[in-house]
């Protein structure tokens, strides 16, 4: 309903872009003030500015799933022709009121054209090089210490991912690149802290080789997961969810499957321990728990059951209780969530929105580590973040 009451502001922004745009063309040459000339150039940029709505509309496919891909690059680039082109205008409105500023020389059509050009090249650069980063997944490290016995074990190699969004905008070859870099690091354990699909089972390009992929994993002690607010069967229209109201949003029966066959164990908030050693709890999102939990158990009743004299690792897709989860006993509370933003300036902003938005942070003895995640939402890029896996080492300390 959200995006229904938004759309004409999405129109607005639009036809005013489209103006800057036709009125710089026609600067830069007069072929572009032929009728014919423009209307081509309004029907290229319909095309794209429609890109989402008409990846909503069309069925099930390769043309939909063509324009949702178009769809969500076009985001990206709209925030920063957006941003630009209004930092651009308050920068011209400063110049015309300084009284040194030649003024006729401001408003000529050499300036505008300048100007413009250097608009269009810095949005491109940003746009493409967002796009290119995205698809690079590093390497995060962090050693921490936990200050109790964990059965024979001196050390932990743990590997952290969130965020995939399997969909539209990743698929195969992301996935390739994750399973490499968790590889490379021979981790004891892997854990998924959430947003492993992308609300659409159908949005996934070939189910069955992003199974095998990875099944390609290799853990001494296996692979969780927990699930986050995007696991979940719902349509999504630039970022606003459409279902219908008073219906529970679960996860895709298929989804479950997909995981099982993946060699990934699920964990609805419940724990198990492993190798009589350390504890792994995976909590069920905060916002929507999914299937057969109406509340999630909250982190006293977490460990309320559990020998605390051993390490307690939880799995928890928005970084939240921090405080509540460290009274309770917990050693290590790995999330995601965040995307540290993904695209500037969110990195900057989203600190106001979290007690720790991205990285780590340590409450009490219990220490928490926020990933950026691998995968996107929305816009295809990512500008002022990195896509990567955290891989931490926990040392065992009894005294």
């Amino acid at each position: 309903m959200l995006a229904i009451y938004l759309s004409p502001i999405y129109i607005l922004l639009n036809l005013y872009i489209m103006r800057w745009l036709i009125w710089w063309m026609s600067a830069c040459s007069r072929h572009f003030k032929k009728k014919w000339v423009r209307a081509a150039v309004i029907v290229i940029y319909a095309f794209f500015a429609l890109s989402l709505l008409t990846g909503f509309l069309l069925p099930v496919g390769k043309a939909q799933r063509f324009m949702k891909l178009i769809g969500n690059y076009w985001l990206g680039v709209l925030l920063y022709v957006i941003l630009t082109v209004i930092i651009a205008d308050i920068i011209r409105m400063i110049l015309l009121r300084i009284p040194r500023i030649d003024k006729r020389k401001l408003r000529s059509r050499r300036t505008f054209v300048t100007a413009g050009t250097c608009c269009i090249v810095l949005i491109a650069a940003v746009s493409l090089g967002g796009a290119a980063n995205a698809r690079v997944v590093r390497t995060t490290r962090y050693d921490v210490t936990v200050d109790k016995a964990a059965g024979g074990l001196d050390s932990l190699n743990i590997v952290l991912a969130a965020d995939l969004h399997l969909g539209y905008n990743i698929g195969c070859r992301q996935m390739e690149r994750m399973v490499r870099k968790i590889n490379a690091e021979d981790p004891d354990l892997v854990v998924f802290a959430g947003d492993i699909f992308d609300n659409e089972y159908e949005a996934l390009d070939d189910p069955e080789r992003l199974i095998s992929i990875f099944r390609g994993i290799k853990s001494r002690y296996g692979v969780y997961a927990c699930y986050g607010n995007h696991d979940i069967e719902e349509k999504i229209l630039a970022g606003f969810t459409f279902h219908k109201k008073g219906e529970k949003k679960v996860s895709d029966v298929r989804m479950d499957e997909f995981l099982e066959k993946a060699g990934i164990r699920l964990l609805r908030d419940e724990g198990t321990l492993i190798d009589d050693s350390f504890y792994v709890y995976g909590r069920p999102d905060r916002e929507r728990p999914g299937r057969g939990i109406s509340v999630r158990k909250t982190p006293e009743e977490i460990t309320a059951d559990m020998d605390r004299s051993k390490p307690i690792l939880v799995i928890d897709h928005q970084p939240k209780e921090l405080q509540e989860l460290a009274d309770a006993g917990v050693d290590l509370d790995l999330c995601g969530h965040t995307h540290d933003g993904q695209m500037f300036p969110g990195n900057l902003t989203i600190g106001l929105m979290w007690e720790n938005a991205c990285g780590y942070l340590q409450k009490d003895k219990m220490h928490n580590i926020v990933t950026s995640g691998v995968g996107l939402f929305g816009p295809n890029m990512r500008v002022g973040t990195i896509a990567e896996v955290c891989r931490i080492t926990v040392h065992f300390n009894e005294n």
